[in-house]
């Protein structure tokens, strides 16, 4: 049990680092602080190794769990890499007693305990649930909270299909935690696997990614001109890659280009990996989990591809954009190019004028626009310097 004279870790203290950081963005919020509530007692009497913390933000329940709540042996998961890096430098100095797992049998094995932000997508939230009735307890308890604006009764449906009882707390400061018990283990539906006849391509999902297997429709617009995305290039990188579409796609209409399908979600990854080998692409497309474009060396890409997000979290954001585009302008080689979908209503045209260079429209409909931003040449003793494949693509 824990000392409850014992100083408390003050929550507010958490930082979003290294996400994105502004007055309107949090790394803690009312629902973090139910769920620890109504979980107090269960979390301190659960043997050491059994509680488990899933879609922790910044590491709000992990640090509660274990610096207020007496938990010893937490164990994490977090689909977003950049939130793996919140929770250790947020438990620097705090906690050491977390580790971060991926989700499945090494995270949920023997857990009597699971707190849980419930994510807002329903596929993400029932390949979640799944896991945890597959490998938890069967004496388990699952402490699912959430902004009530983002909660619904679906997903009461979603977790009464994977556990025998639900319970629903009282609201709290406009959060509501529901509690689920007696799991039901059955098979993975995950991850999905469609065959899409418009991309002669098979499309493989986990739950968190964004639209599925199904082709998006920025995703569709920027596949329309992707034949005329810098013919000459020898590489190039899916920034994003969720389901690997890009990459795939780019892989098997160019016999001789290297790509890399990049991704922070580690859903996304496990996505596009299982789509590029349904494919037969493996030899030529590499998948890395990454912060951005964080592992790739400077000038080292001559063509990127990017659908980028304009949320972070439930909030519309911009500076995920904006970071990924200085990323690119880093990792481009120069005269390399950068081709970008987004709802138009953003223009991020200026944006990619002045971090990446040179910026023109590709194709626009109603919704989308694509654009191809080229990377600065650079200029010594006032002569271009051009690559190899920039001779070649002068206009």
């Amino acid at each position: 049990m824990p000392d409850n004279d014992a100083p408390q870790f003050d929550l507010d203290r958490l930082r979003r680092w290294p996400d994105v950081e502004a007055p309107n963005l949090f790394a803690v919020d009312a629902s973090d602080r139910l769920i620890l509530d109504e979980a107090a007692e269960a979390v301190a009497a659960a043997p050491p190794g059994t509680v488990v913390v899933i879609n922790d933000h910044y590491g709000a329940l992990a640090i509660g769990a274990a610096a207020n709540l007496g938990a010893t042996g937490v164990r994490v998961f977090q689909d977003a890499l950049v939130g793996e890096a919140a929770l250790a430098a947020n438990a620097r100095g705090v906690t050491t007693d977390l580790t971060s797992l991926p989700l499945g049998e090494s995270l949920l094995s023997g857990a009597t305990v699971v707190l849980l932000q419930v994510p807002r997508s329903l596929a993400e939230l029932d390949e979640i649930a799944g896991e945890i009735a597959r490998w938890a307890d069967p004496s388990v308890v699952v402490y699912a909270g959430g902004r009530i604006k983002h909660l619904s009764l679906t997903m009461n449906s979603v977790l009464t299909k994977h556990f025998g009882r639900l319970d629903v707390s009282l609201a709290r400061q406009k959060s509501r935690v529901l509690i689920a018990r007696e799991p039901r283990a059955a098979a993975s539906d995950f991850p999905v696997r469609e065959y899409n006849q418009e991309l002669g391509l098979w499309v493989c999902a986990h739950g968190a990614v964004f639209a599925g297997a199904k082709l998006d429709l920025g995703t569709r617009l920027l596949l329309s001109v992707l034949d005329d995305a810098l013919p000459a290039a020898a590489t190039a990188i899916d920034l994003g890659s969720g389901t690997g579409i890009l990459a795939a796609s780019l892989a098997r209409s160019r016999p001789g280009i290297s790509v890399i399908a990049t991704d922070q979600s580690a859903a996304a990854v496990a996505s596009s990996l299982a789509t590029v080998e349904a494919n037969g692409l493996a030899d030529r497309v590499s998948v890395v989990r990454d912060d951005g474009l964080k592992s790739q060396p400077d000038s080292s890409a001559d063509l990127i591809v990017l659908n980028p997000p304009f949320h972070v979290g439930a909030t519309v954001h911009t500076g995920l954009a904006d970071r990924l585009f200085r990323d690119a302008a880093r990792v481009l080689r120069p005269g390399g190019e950068l081709w970008t979908v987004y709802n138009s209503h953003l223009d991020y045209r200026p944006t990619l004028q002045s971090v990446i260079g040179s910026t023109r429209e590709v194709v626009r409909n109603n919704k989308f626009t694509v654009t191809s931003s080229r990377r600065r040449v650079l200029l010594t003793a006032g002569e271009v310097n051009l690559s190899p494949i920039d001779s070649s693509l002068e206009r």
